[in-house]
């Protein structure tokens, strides 16, 4: 059974709280049929987010990289790992 990303019900969600470690901007996605909208993200700015992991091919090697869900509905795309750092334990906002 394939499992939806991020899940259908709001109930299943599961946040963490990130941080930060890098100024710069990133591209937020609203909705797939609207453009990218740019944001700039300072160093220590911390963002409630589902995340989803996985691997790409970047000039320097492999580079382990994610997808953001925020919890305001909106996404950003293949953010390196190495730019953000887990602040706290995992959370489920509808506990």
């Amino acid at each position: 059974m394939a499992m939806d990303f991020p899940p259908s019900n709001p109930e299943d969600a599961l946040y963490h709280t990130i941080e930060f470690s890098v100024t710069g901007m990133i591209d937020v996605e609203v909705s797939p049929k609207q453009p990218l909208e740019r944001l700039c993200v300072e160093r220590g700015t911390c963002l409630r987010v589902q995340i989803r992991p996985y691997v790409i091919e970047a000039a320097a090697g492999p580079t382990e990289v994610a997808d953001l869900y925020l919890d305001n509905g909106t996404l950003t795309r293949a953010v390196p790992f190495a730019f953000f750092v887990f602040r706290e334990q995992a959370y489920d906002r509808n506990a």
